[in-house]
């Protein structure tokens, strides 16, 4: 078996075992990478590898999108609101080669990110 197979097999196996609060903290590291390269790129004038990671990060924001339960958590319909405007910035900064759009965003999720990770790891020691 090939280092790609086994790579791929091992995060399929991590995926598929991971609780949701671990899903959704993987969703946000990459994001945030995903930013962080897009904003390398630009940075560099390589716009098709910017362009590749913007889709990608415009991805996983649908994804968050699409698995949010508004009617849930009073913070639900602002969180979003967020995940709106920043697919917005995204295809916008796609567009446009615009870092600042991705700085922007980077902003946002960084915060955000560490937010979940932080709860998740509490939910984890309360043994939910």
């Amino acid at each position: 078996m090939s280092t790609a197979s086994l790579r791929a097999r091992y995060m399929g196996d991590t995926v598929a075992t991971a609780s949701p609060q671990q899903l959704l903290v993987m969703l946000y590291d990459r994001l945030a990478l995903d930013l962080q390269r897009a904003e390398e790129a630009l940075v560099a004038g390589d716009r098709d590898v910017a362009h590749a990671q913007l889709l990608h990060a415009q991805e996983i924001v649908l994804e968050l999108r699409a698995s949010l339960q508004v009617d849930v958590w009073e913070g639900g319909p602002r969180l979003a609101a967020l995940y709106s405007w920043m697919l917005g910035e995204l295809m916008k900064a796609n567009i446009k080669g615009d870092v600042r759009r991705v700085r922007d965003c980077r902003q946002v999720v960084e915060p955000l990110r560490d937010a979940w990770r932080e709860a998740a790891a509490s939910l984890a020691a309360s043994g939910s």
